[in-house]
Formats: structure tokens, sequence, C-alpha cells
């Protein structure tokens, strides 16, 4: 994962959990400390708040963050236990950790690595003696006889390093925590040697010798790379911190404090106030598209300038609130590689998941209703699609099946898709199926491609002989299909036999405005998503031909089927108008040639929710407010292709 594009988010997180962190400070110094002390309030917030800077650090690869994290846990976790009273001492140390902690935070993200005084302020934590609530001695390394190794010959300075006890994959840990030394220094020797360490040929300890600048910071990342119950240097000698001492050391690490409040890249936001602000936007779209037209129609020049700059302006304040609004793909697709691991594991079977274009960004509340639908689709892929091991081994594919999630920008719109390398559609097994549950007349063939898709796409329909945890109900692929056109997108289904299937789910960047181009028949105007046009030409005379009974236009070297939105919306048929023109609409690489009576204009909509008569044509997949205060359909292209 390229944890760089989050490193603003965990900055502004981070600081959020610091702050609350110095509020429970203060109210547990407030509180007088003591025994019994705990369990109280405060100290819950604390180890809270570090609990989750130690996640966040861990996962975005900042080990010193982690290290400092962890071993304040470890104190406050003696506090909560009540086995450590809460004194002026502990109290003095835990305000320093914090200010540490923050230091950290901010050097880690702007790249400077550990603060001066980590390393010691570490060695402070593990040494803060529960019985005298002062600073223990640290512990010498442990007498040679304690280690089952010596430490190797070679550069560099001994290190002796522990795991913890009944750590899985000793080997593989051994090797991680080398490959982590390496990031310190060089490491000239291991003890034994690494073949017999990744054979798990040793007991809890091995040896290692770094030629490094920094032991300190050397033993802390060793000590950050996970399950290492102890790292010392060989020659290290007893010591013991003075308070004083390191109250110095961590306060000549910290940055100066400003006077003023430190500059934030980010603040949180309640979705409900997004929304609000989507809502509001949008009726101020509707606002100006009426003032526009009025503008239009008076002779006052002030006036129209007036109006033209405020367009602008609300046309600037659109853009704003909704890349507000957009947020990276990876935030839902990031969840689905534990989901094909679980899956595939289920059915015994290979797969190699790869995503795609997790940094293309979708509207938030888009976001938020595409999980369902992708998820879906990973399921049907795994389970119908890519074929057990040992079946694609006899068909000449490697064992392991190839799954891929993609999202790409195409104009306007998001296009999300889903492929896989299995058997692809078995034609036989669909049609026999269709026909047992009374999808298909019994003993038709000459079912088309298109028709086959539309069967997969029906409610309750399925494949599977029997009901399990992954499929067999029924429920799937028509869910996702009505989902994306609920949406105001489209879905395309391409397979071949043998080589795989590609689902694409086309879909607008927000719910909220569309760029539509208007169309009028007759009395009527209806919106068309510019998502779903490709282009708009005049209808010439000649310019239509019939092919087996049925109008088609050739436009180049295409021969695009022909459809009159007059007739689709329940118009009566009117001789041929002199200014017909021809709409090219497509989702996928479906293509059609739509005729309207004339064309008005380019204009952003609000979509508005749209409920259909009970019965009614599913033809429209919302509704707008014109400038005129008059209301219009939006045309759901994907119904006609």
């Amino acid at each position: 994962m390229d944890s760089t594009q989050y490193a603003e988010l965990f900055l502004t997180e981070s600081r959020e959990h610091v702050s609350a962190m110095n509020h429970a400070l203060l109210a547990l110094e407030g509180a007088g400390g003591g025994a019994g002390v705990g369990s109280s309030e405060p100290v819950t917030e604390i180890f809270r708040a570090v609990h989750t800077v130690k996640g966040m650090s861990a996962t975005m690869g900042y080990t010193a963050i982690a290290e400092l994290s962890h071993e304040l846990e470890s104190l406050l976790d003696r506090v909560r236990r009540g086995s450590l009273d809460v004194s002026p001492r502990l109290m003095d140390l835990l305000f320093r950790s914090a200010d540490m902690l923050e230091a950290a935070i901010e050097d880690a993200v702007a790249g400077r690595g550990a603060p001066a005084g980590a390393a010691a302020l570490i060695e402070a934590l593990r040494a803060f003696d529960r019985n005298t609530g002062g600073f223990a001695a640290i512990p010498a390394p442990a007498p040679a006889s304690l280690w089952s190794v010596e430490i190797p010959d070679g550069e560099g300075i001994g290190v002796h390093i522990r795991l913890n006890r009944d750590t899985p994959l000793r080997g593989v840990r051994a090797y991680l925590v080398i490959e982590a030394a390496k990031r310190a220094g060089t490491v000239t020797a291991v003890a034994p040697p690494l073949e017999a360490l990744q054979a798990e040929q040793f007991g809890d300890d091995f040896a290692i010798r770094i030629a490094t600048d920094d032991p300190e910071a050397a033993l802390a990342v060793i000590r950050g790379a996970g399950d290492v119950a102890e790292a010392v240097l060989a020659d290290a000698a007893p010591g013991v911190f003075d308070l004083a001492a390191l109250d110095q050391m961590a306060t000549d690490a910290l940055p100066a404090r400003q006077d003023g409040a430190r500059l934030q890249q980010h603040v949180r936001i309640e979705l409900r106030r997004l929304d609000m602000l989507m809502n509001l936007i949008g009726e101020l779209t509707i606002t100006r598209g009426r003032l526009a037209q009025l503008a239009a129609g008076s002779s006052d020049v002030a006036l129209q300038e007036t109006v033209t700059q405020t367009s602008r302006l609300i046309g600037d304040l659109q853009d704003e609130i909704m890349q507000s609004r957009m947020v990276p793909v990876g935030q839902v697709f990031d969840r689905f590689p534990r989901l094909v691991r679980d899956v595939s594991h289920a059915v015994g079977k290979q797969v190699g998941f790869t995503i795609q274009g997790k940094d293309i960004e979708l509207d938030r509340s888009m976001l938020d209703e595409i999980g369902d639908p992708v998820m879906h689709l990973l399921r049907n892929a795994v389970d119908h699609g890519i074929e057990l091991p040992e079946q694609r081994v006899r068909a000449g594919k490697p064992a392991q099946g190839r799954l891929t999630l993609s999202a790409a920008r195409d104009r306007s719109a998001v296009v999300i898709r889903v492929e896989d390398d299995g058997r692809g559609i078995d034609r036989e097994r669909v049609l026999r199926k269709a026909r047992e549950r009374g999808f298909l007349e019994a003993g038709r063939t000459d079912v088309t491609e298109e028709e086959l898709v539309k069967l997969i796409l029906r409610p309750g329909f399925s494949t599977a002989d029997e009901v399990t945890e992954i499929s067999g109900r029924g429920v799937g692929l028509d869910v996702v299909t009505a989902r994306v056109r609920a949406l105001g997108g489209s879905v395309d289904v391409r397979s071949t036999p043998g080589a795989g299937t590609a689902i694409t789910m086309r879909l607008p960047l927000t719910l909220a405005i569309q760029r539509a181009l208007l169309a009028r028949v007759g009395d009527e105007v209806y919106a068309l998503p510019l998502t779903h046009i490709s282009e708009t030409v005049e209808l010439l005379p000649g310019a239509l031909q019939v092919v087996k009974g049925r109008d088609v236009l050739v436009l180049r070297e295409d021969v695009l089927p022909v459809l009159r939105l007059r007739e689709l919306v329940g118009l009566p048929a009117t001789t041929r108008h002199e200014s017909e023109q021809v709409v090219v609409i497509e989702t996928a690489e479906r293509r059609a040639a739509l005729v309207v009576d004339d064309l008005m204009t380019q204009q952003e909509i609000v979509v508005k929710q749209y409920d259909a008569v009970r019965g009614g044509s599913s033809l429209f997949g919302g509704a707008t407010i014109l400038g005129t205060g008059a209301p219009a359909l939006i045309l759901d292209v994907s119904t006609l292709l």
C-alpha cells in the first residue's frame, strides 16, 4: 500500500488524538493521582488515544511512533491495572511522552525520522520502576550463559535479540527483524546463519552485528519490528536515567511552540453538513438557470453582466463543494482482498487478486452505494467464473486464476470493471437453467448473446445446482444491475467461453448534479445525461436505411439501430420534421441513434428522486427542474440498449 497519499490525513487525525491525550492528562493531574485512579476515565481516554495512534502509525510504517506508542501503552496499562500509582514523577514522564509523540508524528510525516530524544524516552518508559515510582537502572545485557548464541564476528556493534515466547512462524519473524535492521545500518553478520533462522533451527534468541552511526536508533528499529521481547547491545552497561536530564533531552528535541495555532491541512466535517451543502448548491443551480433565462430576455446590459458574473461564481462554488465530497475508491476497494481470499478458500480455488485505479475519485454518496455491487461481482467471479485448480491445469491454464478490479475515468463518468480469466459464461448451462425456471421457451436455441446476458441478469436466476453460503439463491447480478441503474449508470457484460468474463459498471461521478443535454419532442423536454452521449448529428434526408425491417442509421462505418424518443414516451407519430436531430447514445460498447424533434442546450441539472408510477415505464431514472421552473424527466439510457 502506498501510504504517502494518506500522510496528511494521518497527521490530522493523530494531532486530534494527541490533543485529546493532553486534555486527559490535565484531568488526571487535576484529580490528584494516587492509588485507585487507574480505572478513572482520564486514564482510559489516554490509553485509547495512544492505542489508536499506535495502530495508525504501524499501518503507515512509522516505526518510531509505533514503538514509542507501544511503550507508553504498556506503562498506561500498568496504571489501569492498579500496579502503578499516579505520581508527580509519572505525570511529568507522561507529559514529556505526549510532547515527544507529537514531535515524532510531525517528523515522520515530514520524512525527518525520529526526534533525537525519542530513543532515550523509550528507554525511560521501559525503566520506570513500578515500586519506587522512579527510574530504575536500565538492565545490562543478560549474562552470556542466558543467551543461546554468541555474538558473531564482524564489523559494527553486536546486538542480542530475543523473540516473544510462542511467536508464530519464528523463522519468518527473525528474517523480518533482520530486514528491519538493514534499514538502520549494514548487517555484517548473523548467528546462527540466516538459513538456520529461516528453518527455525534456533531457540528464542539470535544475534547480529550491525554497522551504524546511531546504535540507539538501530535498537529502536529492531524493537519495533514486531514480536521482539528484548534487543540489547552486547557491550551495553547499566545506566540510570535522571529525570532532569531526560526533561532537557526531550525539550531540546521538541519543535518550538508557536503562539498561534498550528496550521491544519484537514478538518473533519459531518457528512450531514456536506449533504446539506450539496442540496443548497443544487437549489442555487436551479435558481441560476431561472435567473439566466430571465436576464436573456432583458435589454439591461448591467443586469446581464451581473447575472453572468453570478453564474460564474455559483459554478466555482459548485465545483469546490463537489471536490470536497470526492474520495478515492480505494477507501472501498481496500476491503475486498480479504473478501476474495475468504471466498476462494471456501470454494477451494486459487485466485490472484489485483486492484487498479484506487486513486480514482467518486462522490462520497456514490462511493457508499457501489460497495455491494462490487462485492456481488467479485463473489460471482470467484464462485462461478474461475475454475478449480485441477480444471484450469487440464485446460492449459495456470492453477491460480486471475481476478482484476479496476477503476478509471472516462469523460464525466467512472468505469469500474471486474474481470476474470475463468471459464466464461456457459451458454448451454444458462439455457438449460432458464428453461427449467420458465424464463425461456422449451426447444428455443436461437438466443442471441444480448438475450443470453439478459437471462443472467434476471431476478432469481442462478446456475448453481445447490444453495450454499456463497451462491445459489438467485441474488447477485440482478442486484448489481438494479443498483447501478438506480444510480444513473449502466452494466455491460462481455464473456468469452474458456477465456473469462468482464463486467463493466459505468457510473456518473456524483448523484446530485449532472451535465445533461436537453432534447424536445412535441411540447415536452427531456434530459439526456452526457455520460451516455458520444455525439449529435442532424438527420439528413436519406440518412436512414432499412435492414431486416428495422430503421438503421449509417454513421461513417457504424450501422446504428434507430430509436425514436417520440415513440418511446408514447407521443403520436408525426410526419418527419425538418429539424429532426440524432443523439448517438452509448453504454459500454453498445450504441444507438436516438431521434428527437429538436436539441435545446447543454446544462447542469440537479437530479431529484423520481418515484415512478407502479407498472409505469422504466425509461426514466430521475427528474429535474428547468430554468423555467417546469419539471423534466431524465432518460435512463441504459434501459434502451
